[in-house]
C-alpha cells in the first residue's frame, strides 16, 4: 500500500543545531541552501525553519525548544561526536561545494573522490559536527 503524497519532497530530515541561526547561514553559504521559512522564538532561537535545496527541503530548529519530539534527540556532542543519520545532498558541482566546504572550516571525513558506483563525492562535518555526503551521483537520473 502505498502511503506517500505527491508532493515536491517526501523525505525531509529534522536537523536541531544549538546555534540554528548560526547554522542556517553556514548551510546556505556552502552548501547553497535557500531559506525558505523560519519562525524565531522572542529570544532569537528558532522554533521551526525550512531550507531548500532543488527539490529537496531540510526542517531544523534550535536545541533549546523543549518538545515532545526534541526528547528524543541527542547532539552529536551528547554521544561521543557520532551521528545516528545521515543526509546526502546531490549537487551539480562537488568540487566546487567540496570548496567552499573546506574554506567555511568544514571537518572533512572523507576527501573528495569519483565514486565506484558513479558521481563525485566527499563527507564532511558541518560548524556543530553534523555528518553531511556531498555528491554529484543522482540515484534518480537511473529511475526517471
Amino acid at each position: 500500500m502505498n502511503t506517500s503524497i505527491k508532493t515536491s519532497s517526501n523525505v525531509i530530515p529534522v536537523l536541531r543545531y544549538r546555534d540554528a541561526p548560526a547554522a542556517m547561514d553556514w548551510l546556505c553559504r556552502v552548501f547553497g541552501f535557500e531559506k525558505h521559512q523560519v519562525f524565531e522564538n522572542p529570544d532569537g532561537t528558532i522554533a521551526h525553519a525550512e531550507l531548500k535545496l532543488g527539490g529537496g527541503l531540510l526542517m531544523l530548529a534550535s536545541t533549546g525548544n523543549v518538545t515532545e519530539f526534541s526528547r528524543h534527540i541527542k547532539q552529536p556532542d551528547e554521544i561521543g561526536g557520532f551521528e545516528t543519520q545521515s543526509s546526502y545532498l546531490v549537487v551539480s558541482d562537488a568540487d566546487a561545494v567540496y570548496a567552499k566546504a573546506v574554506a567555511a572550516g568544514a571537518k572533512i571525513e572523507i576527501a573528495i573522490k569519483d565514486e565506484d558506483y558513479g558521481g563525485r563525492g566527499f563527507t564532511c562535518r558541518d560548524l556543530e559536527n553534523r555528518l553531511w555526503s556531498v555528491g554529484s551521483y543522482d540515484p534518480w537520473a537511473e529511475v526517471k
